[in-house]
C-alpha cells in the first residue's frame, strides 16, 4: 500500500487530502516519532522513524494526526478480502504489505501481470486507496520491483531480466541491509549488486556473516522461499512508544499493565500458552535492552506475565533513567501450538512505502 496510514486519513478527511500529513506523534513536547507520511509531506524530507520534533522543524505546515488503528486494521481486512478473489496463497508482512503466489490462479486470468492490475484497480475503486505491485518469479524481486514506481505503481521483471537487474541494484536495497551495513559496503567500495557477484560465497559470509549466503544467491536472482500463508507462531507481543519519557517506577508498571493486558487477550484469542517472557526497553537516547525469563510452566495468565515483567524491569535497574518504549512478548510455545497461523502484528513503523 502507498502511504498506507496516511491515506487512510486523507480518504476518510477531506480537508486532509493534498496536504502534508504525518501520522505519529505530536511535535509538541518530546513529540515521539513519525509512524508513516503522505507523499506531500514526503517533499520536505520526512521519513518514518523520524522524530516528530524534526518533522516539524522540515515541514511547520504539516498536519500531525494521531494513529487510528482500528480504521487500518479494517481496511487492510477489506485489501485481504479483495487478495483471496484471486488466490488463497497470501503471506501477509504486515497491515499493507503482502506476498501473493498467483500460480494459483482461482478467476483463471492466465497473467500475473493482469492479476496485478485487476487487483490494484478493486482497491481503488472499493477502497478509495492505491497500491503498488511487483510482479517477477520469486518474493525478493517481487518486492524489490513493487518499490520501484511508487506510488500507484506496477513493475514486473521476467526471468530474463533479473541477474541484471539485481546487478545494478544499489547495495542498500537489498534485504537485510540497514545503514551500519551499508556504510560497511560502501567502504570496500561495493556500492551495487556487480559489486557483490565479484566476491566468493566465502567471502561474502567471512565479511558478513550468515547474510553473506544469502547475498550470494540473490545477486544471481536465487530465492526459493515460498509464500507461506501459515507460518510459526514464535512470540506474542505488544510495545508502546510513549508520549514524554517515563521516569517513575510506578508510571512504568501500569504501562506494563496495560501492554500485558494486551498480550494475554492475543495469547487468549490464539490459545496460546508461552513458557519464556521477555521485556524490551528502549531509553531516551535510543539505547534498547531485553530481559528474559523462562518459567518452569507455560502460561497465559495476566497476572503471571504482568508479575514477571515488574520483576524483569526491576532487574534492569530503571531509577533514574527515562524510558520511552516498553514491550512485553511471550514465547517458547509447543510444537503444536507453533504450527497454528502467525497472529497479526500491529508494526508502529512500517516499510518506507
Amino acid at each position: 500500500m502507498d502511504a498506507f496510514y496516511a491515506s487512510v486519513e486523507q480518504r476518510d478527511n477531506p480537508e486532509y487530502r493534498g496536504k502534508p500529513i504525518v501520522v505519529g506523534g505530536s511535535p509538541q513536547g518530546r513529540g515521539g516519532v513519525v509512524a508513516t507520511a503522505s507523499y506531500e509531506a514526503r517533499k520536505y524530507g520526512i521519513r518514518s522513524a523520524m522524530p516528530s520534533k524534526k518533522a516539524y522543524e522540515l515541514c511547520p505546515h504539516a498536519i500531525f494526526v494521531y494513529p487510528r488503528f482500528d480504521a487500518y486494521k479494517e481496511a487492510s481486512r477489506k485489501i485481504r478480502e479483495i487478495f483471496h478473489r484471486y488466490t488463497d496463497i497470501i503471506e501477509p508482512l504486515s497491515l499493507d504489505e503482502a506476498y501473493l503466489d498467483v500460480t494459483q490462479d482461482k478467476l483463471n486470468i492466465g497473467s500475473a501481470i493482469l492479476i496485478a492490475r485487476q487487483i490494484k484497480q478493486a482497491i481503488k475503486d472499493e477502497l478509495q486507496l492505491t497500491a503498488s505491485a511487483g510482479v517477477s518469479i520469486n518474493k525478493f524481486v517481487a518486492k524489490v520491483a513493487s518499490d520501484l514506481n511508487k506510488p500507484d505503481g506496477l513493475a514486473f521483471i521476467g526471468p530474463a531480466d533479473i541477474e541484471p537487474f539485481m546487478e545494478k541494484l544499489p547495495v542498500e536495497k537489498f534485504h537485510g541491509v540497514g545503514k551500519v551495513t551499508a556504510e560497511k559496503m560502501r567502504k570496500m567500495n561495493l556500492f551495487t549488486g556487480a559489486d557483490l557477484k565479484k566476491l566468493s560465497e566465502d567471502e561474502l559470509v567471512s565479511y558478513f556473516g550468515k547474510s553473506g549466503y544469502f547475498y550470494y544467491r540473490i545477486v544471481r536472482g536465487i530465492d526459493d522461499r515460498e509464500v507461506q500463508p501459515e507460518r510459526e507462531t514464535k512470540s506474542v507481543g505488544a510495545e508502546d512508544t510513549f508520549a514524554y519519557d517515563l521516569t517513575i517506577i510506578e508510571e512504568m508498571e501500569q504501562e506494563l499493565a496495560k501492554l500485558a493486558k494486551k498480550v494475554c487477550e492475543r495469547l487468549e484469542r490464539y490459545q496460546l500458552k508461552g513458557r519464556t517472557i521477555t521485556l524490551k526497553v528502549k531509553y531516551s537516547d535510543f539505547k534498547q535492552i531485553t530481559r528474559s525469563l523462562t518459567l518452569t510452566e507455560r502460561t497465559s495468565t495476566l497476572e503471571t506475565i504482568l508479575e514477571t515483567s515488574c520483576q524483569l524491569l526491576k532487574g534492569s535497574e530503571p531509577v533514574g533513567k527515562k524510558i520511552r518504549l516498553l514491550g512485553i512478548s511471550t514465547s517458547n510455545f509447543t510444537e503444536q501450538e507453533m504450527r497454528l497461523k502467525k497472529p497479526e502484528q500491529l508494526r508502529l513503523f512500517p516499510d518506507e512505502d
